[in-house]
């Protein structure tokens, strides 16, 4: 999709982190943006920033009313949503799965995957009908390949936006919306602390933490390339490829094992 051609980006988790990175870069690229987080006060800081193009709405994405009334909203004053960025989560925990409680299981799974879900499922359609738009769902590097502790829950839910976005593409393709999946990897947000707000589980522990290998608002350009030229997968740091290329091994492995049976 041609951005020059787009008017309104609705973008979740848009008031801090990554989110934000790509609400910049979507406003400099002459879109209006909407600024949907449930940190109101956030919201409030960052819509101040670009009074012209910016303008917020809370939404706790696990509430399917509360995605109505948002988009309800913000096409009275932006018009049709050209661009869905679904962004908001929260982060792992640190837990084995055996080590998880069933609460936590239930708010990463609602936040991590049942939300993107509701996103899609609000715009999609409208999307299809008028035959434009484009949706980028945020995954995570172990979104695609699961490796590193205590991120088992946490993966399985991107793991599940993976998969929700290319099936989403093959769906939306003939009708000329596109679909992407960014996948980060470590970024500077203030993830934790969203994931405190909401009730989840944090281990916040920064000495345990690798050093963030890329910005937001680097993201933010990668998205609008990607967008740009319709890529499927958004992947943020180099040298990736061999940690993706260790979790398909195995099933290449099994593969082969099959043919010479």
């Amino acid at each position: 999709m041609k951005l020059a051609e787009a008017k309104h980006a609705f973008v979740t988790g848009g008031a801090s982190g990554i989110g934000l990175g790509i609400a910049n870069a979507l406003a400099e690229a002459g879109l209006n943006v909407t600024i949907a987080d449930i940190n109101e006060e956030a919201i409030e800081q960052v819509v101040k920033t670009r009074a012209n193009q910016f303008r917020g709405v809370k939404l706790d994405t696990r509430d399917r009313d509360n995605w109505k009334r948002a988009k309800e909203e913000a096409e009275k004053v932006f018009g049709p949503v050209d661009v869905l960025i679904n962004n908001a989560g929260i982060a792992p925990h640190g837990k084995p799965l055996a080590d998880t409680s069933f609460e936590s299981f239930d708010t990463l799974m609602n936040v991590n995957l049942i939300g993107p879900a509701n996103g899609a499922m609000t715009f999609a359609a409208d999307m299809r009908d008028r035959g434009k738009g484009h949706i980028v769902n945020t995954s995570s590097s172990v979104g695609l390949s699961a490796f590193g502790g205590g991120v088992g829950v946490y993966s399985m839910t991107k793991f599940g936006v993976a998969a929700m976005s290319y099936a989403l593409r093959q769906d939306l393709a003939p009708h000329g919306v596109g679909v992407s999946v960014l996948c980060p990897g470590i970024v500077a947000t203030n993830l934790h602390a969203n994931t405190v707000k909401i009730g989840g589980e944090s281990n916040d522990d920064p000495s345990s933490k690798p050093k963030p290998t890329v910005t937001a608002d680097e993201i933010g350009q990668m998205v609008i390339s990607a967008i740009e030229n319709d890529e499927a997968v958004i992947v943020t740091d180099k040298g990736f490829w061999q940690v993706v290329e260790y979790g398909i091994a195995p099933v290449r492995a099994a593969c082969e094992l099959r043919e010479k049976a």
